[in-house]
């Protein structure tokens, strides 16, 4: 048999006070004698009473917990970058909102309305987040942290990874293993890591690091399915046209190439080498191991949390970027020509 849940006023009842001294002692309160806010502790656990968290919001004006709105949920990055933002917000005592725009503006909009006044505070990554749209749709008094954004106001925090250096000191490195072709497969123009990746690419080949070589583009958007149709597109050419090397702007377009090419007959890397970007866990696992630049994803995320955790204690006065460091991983996927 299932009983009714006890309410406050059950507590109230049994404690002998009111339903405002009640309150007052489970929100911490400090108006309320230490025996008297022990006694109502033990009838609430007794009675296992449940404080209702829309209640107390009310009380406290906060929800206790933040939201993350994202461009997608689905792949590992994505589910490494979801993982150190919920391990920071456990640690901190918080609840998490999570939110797909599936890389629509129209519903990043929506998305960011929708979580206003559930909310204490927002993550937010979207390439669509620039200026204009940050002041049309977020609210201006709800604190805010930015993921690899181009924005640099004075409002919100922005943590960003180094994608134009760790993109520049890929393709320097495959300069330096005598690759003499060396092709990129981009992402979304629309997308700012995206572009800073192409201009590190772009500055990679004309470093002086080896002889000239002109940009060689090939069409992306992050998915697997853009690197089997570039493997394709290369499968088409003659083996005395294609490039000798290939640097995606991430992991998942480079582990559909690889998978186009292998199908092809092309040996890789004694063919065409293949790069990364993000280092996410499969990158070790896919044969031949793929040679990447490392993101700490997971870190990103938390200190993103973290950063957003103490804005809702203490709210900033201006924001700050911070630029995390990558790191170059060798692997197998690009051995040298030379």
């Amino acid at each position: 048999m299932n009983f009714p849940a006890a309410t406050i006023k059950d507590v109230a009842r049994v404690a002998g006070v009111s339903v405002a001294t009640v309150s007052r002692a489970l929100n911490g309160a400090e108006n309320v004698l230490p025996h008297t806010r022990q006694r109502i502790l033990d009838v609430a656990r007794e009675l296992r009473y449940a404080p209702s968290g829309a209640a107390r919001s009310l009380i406290t004006r906060k929800t206790d917990t933040v939201g993350a709105l994202l461009p997608d949920l689905h792949g590992e990055f994505f589910s490494e970058l979801i993982r150190g933002i919920d391990q920071a917000a456990r640690a901190r005592g918080l609840h998490l909102l999570l939110s797909s725009s599936h890389d629509d503006a129209d519903e990043a909009a929506a998305a960011l309305r929708a979580m206003n006044g559930r909310v204490d505070g927002l993550v937010v990554m979207s390439p669509h987040a620039d200026d204009d749209f940050l002041a049309q749709n977020l609210p201006h008094n709800l604190p805010a942290v930015l993921l690899n954004s181009g924005v640099r106001g004075a409002a919100q925090r922005v943590f960003a990874i180094d994608n134009y250096g760790g993109s520049r000191e890929m393709t320097e490195h495959l300069v330096r293993t005598g690759r003499r072709r060396i092709a990129f497969l981009g992402g979304p123009q629309a997308n700012f890591e995206a572009r800073e990746r192409e201009r590190g690419y772009r500055a990679g080949l004309g470093s002086g690091v080896g002889p000239h070589q002109e940009p060689l583009l090939l069409p992306g958007d992050f998915s697997e399915a853009a690197g089997q149709r570039a493997g394709a597109a290369l499968l088409a050419l003659q083996p005395g046209q294609r490039p000798d090397a290939v640097f995606a702007a991430n992991d998942i377009m480079a582990i559909g190439l690889l998978g186009a090419l292998q199908a092809g007959g092309v040996r890789v890397p004694d063919d065409i080498a293949l790069a990364g970007f993000d280092d996410i866990p499969v990158a070790r696992y896919v044969s031949p191991a793929l040679t990447t630049m490392h993101v700490p994803i997971a870190a990103l995320g938390s200190q993103a949390l973290d950063a957003l955790a103490d804005a809702l204690d203490a709210p900033a006065a201006s924001g700050e970027a911070t630029v995390m460091p990558v790191q170059l991983v060798v692997r197998r996927s690009c051995g040298s020509k030379a």
